[in-house]
């Protein structure tokens, strides 16, 4: 029987299932072809794709931000121009402009008047600007294709790690079902030699009670396994999972080259990168900012045509105008203008210290972060190479004390058929073939899965998958 500890070490790993059916019959599910799935499928990966494509798309706006504005506009109204002294002030738009004489007392004289117009303006010069504010579009572009990389990264992690751990809960229940069935077969013996009186009817029960117990932890592995296997489907984005077979024949052999001991750098790890440029964009966006203490210069010119349906005698008689709408709608009047302008806050550098010294508080913290991911990889490193060594030193092992298990049962088996040993030394015997053959699975397993932490903590996911 498995002990306790056993079941919460599988429990513990990160694990998962999946199913494919072709024409009615199952397929294995490969790890690569897994892998696949899961980076097609899996939502927060889409998620970042949209977030880059969106950072690309508001890349080429701001580029657009710095052509001049080009405006045309045409206006053909009908009204009254009554005027009259007194200020006033178009409050949110709800003004009408009127011009006319300032007559003594109210008409209803209406005419069309009509107005076009075209204006071009440009800030062609405001001290880097609008060249500042492209570089951190573009860095936030490369932020977010970084972004996109160490999730893809990191969930390629968390699927051959699921992969594995299913594997290795598979490998659970099928310990556990012959487990099940040496407990039937003592279970036999028992009986036998119970009708035969030549053991006590407590052997029985015994049995009995190893049946129950090794149902048991059947069960439990099978439960295992099925969560597992839920949790993998969501991870290639299968929503009904189905019992699947997966790959086994890589965990019978160690990889094809391992080095415990080898150092890798750290300098291209997806996620360092990603905290990189954030740092990057931080920086950037201080130079933008900094920007904002200096003028506009920028130059326009406009060029206008009015129309009227109102004489230039009105002022002294006002029957000159007409209502038609031609004669107000053809502009008879134009105009235009160019000019060079120069526009600057004296009170933003006041207000730039201060979101320069925000910005400064902030970079820092995303250098904070970035120092606490690298030590935090660099320990896990370390730690890879360690397991991986001992992960090694286990596989060799396991065999042996499988071989020796199996010896053990069968000498305690023909030892208690024949009557020279009691069922207490047997079932002990049992628990031991049944504990090596965990721990033989288990640490085949683990080889692959230490292989895959330090591929994680090193950030070349090469290291792992290219062994098979």
């Amino acid at each position: 029987m498995l002990k306790r500890s056993y079941y919460y070490a599988i429990l513990l790993l990160p694990s998962v299932f999946f199913s494919l059916s072709v024409h009615g019959q199952q397929k294995v599910l490969g790890l690569k072809e897994a892998e696949s799935l899961a980076i097609v499928n899996y939502p927060s990966i889409k998620s970042k794709i949209n977030q880059l494509n969106a950072s690309k798309a508001n890349l080429n706006e701001v580029k657009s931000e710095n052509l001049p504005d080009l405006n045309f506009s045409a206006q053909q109204v009908y009204g009254t121009v009554n005027g009259q002294f007194g200020p006033s002030y178009g409050f949110k738009g709800f003004n009408v402009s009127s011009a006319g004489p300032n007559l003594a007392s109210q008409n209803w004289n209406a005419g069309f008047g009509s107005l076009y117009l075209s204006n071009i303006s440009w800030d062609f010069f405001s001290f880097g600007k609008a060249k500042e504010k492209v570089k951190i579009q573009n860095i936030a572009v490369s932020r977010d294709e970084n972004d996109l990389a160490q999730e893809q990264f990191q969930h390629q992690i968390r699927v051959a790690s699921s992969y594995l751990n299913l594997l290795a809960a598979q490998e659970l229940t099928k310990a556990q079902k012959d487990n099940l069935n040496r407990a039937i077969e003592l279970q036999k013996v028992v009986a036998a030699r119970v009708r035969n009186g030549l053991n006590a009817g407590v052997d029985s029960s015994q049995a009995n009670a190893e049946i129950a117990s090794a149902k048991i932890a059947l069960t439990n592995a099978q439960e295992t396994e099925q969560e597992q296997s839920n949790l993998l489907a969501q991870y290639i984005g299968i929503q009904v999972p189905t019992y699947f077979v997966l790959d086994s024949s890589f965990i019978s052999k160690t990889p094809n080259t391992v080095d415990a001991q080898k150092d890798s750098s750290l300098n291209y790890h997806p996620l360092l990168k990603y905290y990189q440029s954030r740092i990057a964009i931080s920086k950037e966006q201080s130079n933008y900012l900094g920007t904002f203490n200096y003028p506009t210069f920028s130059i326009f010119g406009v060029f206008q045509g009015k129309g009227s349906g109102y004489g230039n005698n009105y002022g002294i008689n006002q029957n000159d105008f007409t209502g038609s709408y031609l004669n107000g709608a053809n502009p008879t009047r134009y105009n235009y203008l160019f000019g060079l302008g120069i526009i600057w806050n004296l009170t933003s550098p006041v207000r730039v210290h201060y979101q320069l010294q925000s910005q400064k508080f902030i970079t820092e913290q995303y250098k904070n972060d970035f120092d606490l991911i690298d030590n935090q990889l660099k320990a896990q490193l370390k730690l890879s190479e360690t397991r991986l060594s001992n992960a090694l030193k286990n596989f060799h092992s396991a065999p042996e004390e499988v071989k020796a298990a199996k010896d053990a049962y069968t000498q305690k088996l023909v030892l208690y058929k024949n009557g020279l040993s009691n069922i207490v030394d047997f079932t002990q015997a049992l628990y031991a073939l049944n504990r090596a053959e965990v721990d033989n699975y288990i640490a085949a397993n683990n080889v692959w899965q230490a292989l895959l932490y330090k591929a994680a903590a090193s950030g070349d996911f090469s290291l792992f998958i290219n062994n098979f």
